[in-house]
């Protein structure tokens, strides 16, 4: 199944490279080109979150390892954690912020990139990490004050954290750390090379391209539904049906459809009570980032667990 996971995201790579190209190229012709935040918001809400809309299945098969039998607990133990990240997020904004990046970097450095490498070593670890950060690094290197006026957004007021990102942005050490970016993209190319790892470059110049011509919540709601979010949907759908990815799509949606419905909905609840006391704009970035993190942290721990187990198992 991995050949055909690796060849199927090459086509995927390459389409989502052609639509950033022409949805840069209408966005330079037409003046005035603006996608309202709400899009936005709801391309996450049905496109973005439904690639973790199967965690529950997930958590039952991690149950059963641990030989627990009652699915309910899995379901609070996933929402205490979510629950837990936003009252965190509440109380130490800065320092959530720092752990959300470095964990995000991570996790979409690695989800995007490890169907193509067979070795799982420290050293590729951080090469994931690292790949990863460009996600951050890109809208920060192109659009710096836009992306410090979504952190300010975000519940953060310490001076020190603003000053620090002065710095590095004075001092070239966001290009900096694009060009590490770059570099863990070319070793991860190069290493055991076969002509279905271009998709790492293609991932590369997408990324960069949608960040150049876009504002940072635009590219990261490109790169989040139609790059991350279809990605790992694609693996599950060939997890639920590896002959037929037609009939792994429709068990997809149907087995999806339920939970992502209930967090979009909880999602909404929370934009309309933000409302009350902050601008429409300004609600709709906190839920994004903010809801995202919250569920991002059980997402990963599920994750890291499963696959530690199952290779335990083996």
């Amino acid at each position: 199944m991995n050949n055909r996971i690796k060849k199927i995201n090459l086509n995927h790579s390459f389409l989502f490279f052609i639509f950033c190209n022409i949805f840069s190229l209408v966005s330079f012709v037409i003046n005035d080109f603006i996608i309202s935040p709400l899009i936005c918001l709801l391309l996450i809400l049905s496109v973005g979150i439904s690639h973790g809309s199967l965690d529950n299945l997930k958590g039952k098969k991690l149950f059963q390892i641990y030989g627990i039998n009652n699915p309910n607990i899995f379901y609070l133990i996933y929402i205490f954690i979510a629950i837990t990240i936003i009252i965190l997020w509440v109380v130490i904004p800065m320092l959530s912020l720092m752990i959300f990046l470095i964990v995000a970097s991570y996790h979409f450095g690695k989800e995007d990139t490890q169907f193509l490498i067979i070795e799982n070593s420290y050293f590729n670890q951080s090469l994931f990490l690292i790949k990863g950060s460009l996600i951050i690094l890109a809208p920060m290197y192109f659009h710096f004050n836009e992306t410090v006026s979504i952190f300010k957004l975000l519940l953060i007021d310490n001076e020190s954290f603003y000053k620090f990102l002065n710095f590095i942005e004075t001092n070239k050490i966001l290009f900096y750390g694009i060009i590490l970016a770059t570099l863990s993209n070319i070793i991860l190319f190069t290493k055991n090379f076969e002509f279905k790892k271009f998709t790492i470059f293609l991932d590369y110049f997408s990324i960069l391209i949608i960040n150049y011509y876009f504002s940072p919540l635009i590219a990261f709601t490109v790169y989040f539904c139609f790059l991350h979010s279809i990605r790992h949907g694609i693996t599950l759908m060939l997890e639920l049906n590896e002959t037929d990815l037609n009939l792994g799509f429709k068990l997809f949606i149907k087995k999806a459809l339920p939970l992502t419905i209930f967090t979009a909905a909880f999602f909404l609840f929370g934009l309309y009570f933000l409302n009350n006391y902050y601008s429409f704009n300004s609600s709709i970035l906190k839920i994004i980032f903010i809801g995202l993190a919250s569920l991002t942290f059980p997402h990963i721990l599920l994750e890291y667990l499963l696959e530690k187990n199952e290779k335990q198992r083996n």
